[in-house]
């Protein structure tokens, strides 16, 4: 019975967040931002895509201690 009551915790949990997810999105659509939800999951500007380094010599590499 134990474990049954901490299944049934847990997915009420899930069930709680799943929710609140769910709301936080449509009220950033409501507002008309949905680029900013895009953005989220994107990199700051900061930071590149992924690909070749720009230097290419080998150099820079060290072993490790």
């Amino acid at each position: 019975m134990f474990e049954y009551e901490l299944h049934r915790m847990n997915h009420a949990q899930l069930v709680r967040e799943a929710a609140a997810e769910r709301l936080s999105h449509e009220a950033a659509e409501s507002a008309g931002s949905a680029r900013g939800l895009r953005r989220l999951g994107r990199r700051s500007a900061g930071q590149d895509a992924e690909g070749r380094v720009s230097d290419g010599s080998r150099g820079r590499f060290v072993r490790a201690a």
